[in-house]
Formats: C-alpha cells, structure tokens, sequence
C-alpha cells in the first residue's frame, strides 16, 4: 500500500499555490490602468473610506504618514481614516464627510495638541475601498462599480480626487487577485480615478517569499508585514516615490521591510507601465 508522507502532502500544497499564484499573475489587470496619478498637486491631506483592512495594525494611514515624513522631516501630511467594520462602500455616507465644519476641522499635533485647520475643504484626495470580496461578488459587483461612481463624483465636486484602493486576495483563495483586479482597474478608468496594486504587491510578495506570512489566522486581514507592505504600495503610488530605503519600517526585520518596500516598487511601476 501506497502511503503520501506528511512532508510529500505540504510540499503538494506549497506547489499548488505557487502554480495558483503564478497563473493568477498571468492575468493580472487584463484592463490597462489610465490614470497613472492622482492628478493636480501632489496631496498633503487624504482621506481614507474602508473597513477592518485598513485600520487593523494601527491603521494603514499611520504608515503611510510615518513613511512620508521619514522622506522629508519638513512635511505635514494629515490623514484621517473613517472605518466601519465589515462594511461595503455603500455603508458610507461620502457626502457628509465633506460638510462644512466636519470631518477634518482640527488635528491632534505635537504634544496631543488640538489645533483648528484651516476652514474649507479638508481633504485632497479620497482613498476608497469596498469589502474584500464585494467587487466580485455575483450580487455585489455592480454596487461596487455603483457606489464608486457616486462617491467620485461627491469627491470631485468638493475639489477633491478620488484613488482606489485594490485589495488583496485571501490567503487560500489567490485566484481573487486577478479578479479584483480587473474590477479595480475598470472602476479606476470609468472614473478617472488612480488605483493602488496593494493586491498585486501581495501576490508579488507571496510568489517571492512564500514563507513572509502577509495575514492574520482568518486568512483575510493583514499582518503586520501585510500593512507595511499596503503602505509601502500607498505611498508608491500616490506620491509617486520609491519607499525603497525609506528608514520607516515599522519595527519590522530590516531585511524583510526593504525586501517589502522594494516589492511595493516593483508592482506599482509593473501595474502603471502595463
């Protein structure tokens, strides 16, 4: 009788999501990306619109602060994140995040001190996501694309920019990678809005490194190194910079942080050049 070891059985595995991976990356983003900027200056407040994805670690926003502010100690970015956990982007009432003497009238600076910005518009552009698996979802799919085109169309209004933000896919189910995004670059080019590859980055990092682990045990939300990576993606794509040798890192390995910032790199200049 025949019997397939436990060592045979992982290496079985390890093959099969790596052939998953690569496939998956054969397809990546069929629809090529038009906007390859935010578009007018380069902007010093953003909001961000999402779920659990984003504030999981001490929110991404914080990362990407970090990481702006280790390039130029003179910069002042200001970020604010409105979360709700589990939500789709119709949960969000993006209008009312833009009302006068709302979201954005002060910041916590320095010392926890409280000082009042300037009155107007608060933000310059809106990061958006939708649920991770909203935008492919048989009876979802078209809310996403609904709701990205409303909520752009408030951004732009109150002068602001819409950018989206492509999640990844689960960790078993890697084939989601190809198709968020396809609707990610298709939702990006009906609105002109730019679109951040923080899901390729991840299939990027996993066909790499598949020892990195990029998530928490519900195989969904991110991992510290997931984070930093989502950031690392952030910040290459919206300021257009390479966060390569950037000294923020998180707190995280040397080695591996400049392994995760160089991969950022990679899949923001791969997906913008398609």
């Amino acid at each position: 009788m025949f019997v397939i070891s436990p060592a045979f059985k992982k290496a079985a595995a390890l093959l099969s999501l790596l052939f998953l991976i690569s496939l998956s990356n054969a397809v990546l983003a069929q629809t090529k990306l038009k906007r390859t900027d935010v578009g007018g200056e380069t902007p010093q407040s953003l909001l961000w619109v999402g779920n659990s994805f984003f504030y999981f670690n001490n929110s991404m926003h914080s990362h990407v602060g970090n990481l702006i502010r280790a390039a130029d100690p003179q910069s002042r970015p200001r970020a604010v994140s409105v979360t709700i956990s589990g939500s789709g982007i119709d949960w969000h009432d993006m209008e009312s995040y833009f009302r006068p003497n709302g979201i954005g009238k002060y910041s916590f600076v320095g010392d926890n001190e409280i000082v009042f910005n300037k009155p107007g518009r608060q933000f310059d552009a809106v990061i958006m996501m939708d649920c991770s698996q909203c935008p492919i979802h048989p009876q979802l799919k078209s809310v996403f694309h609904e709701y990205v085109k409303k909520h752009s169309n408030i951004i732009l209004k109150a002068d602001a920019r819409p950018v989206l933000f492509m999640s990844w896919a689960y960790k078993d189910k890697p084939e989601m990678t190809a198709q968020l995004a396809e609707q990610y670059t298709t939702a990006g080019n009906n609105n002109d809005a730019l679109v951040i590859p923080a899901g390729l980055a991840f299939a990027k990092a996993i066909s790499k490194r598949p020892d990195l682990e990029l998530y928490q045990p519900d195989k969904r939300h991110p991992s510290l190194i997931g984070t930093y990576l989502a950031a690392c993606t952030t910040y290459a794509s919206v300021y257009a910079r390479s966060p390569v040798g950037n000294t923020y890192i998180a707190g995280i390995d040397p080695n591996t942080a400049k392994f995760l910032q160089t991969v950022a790199w990679e899949a923001v200049q791969e997906y913008f050049s398609k």
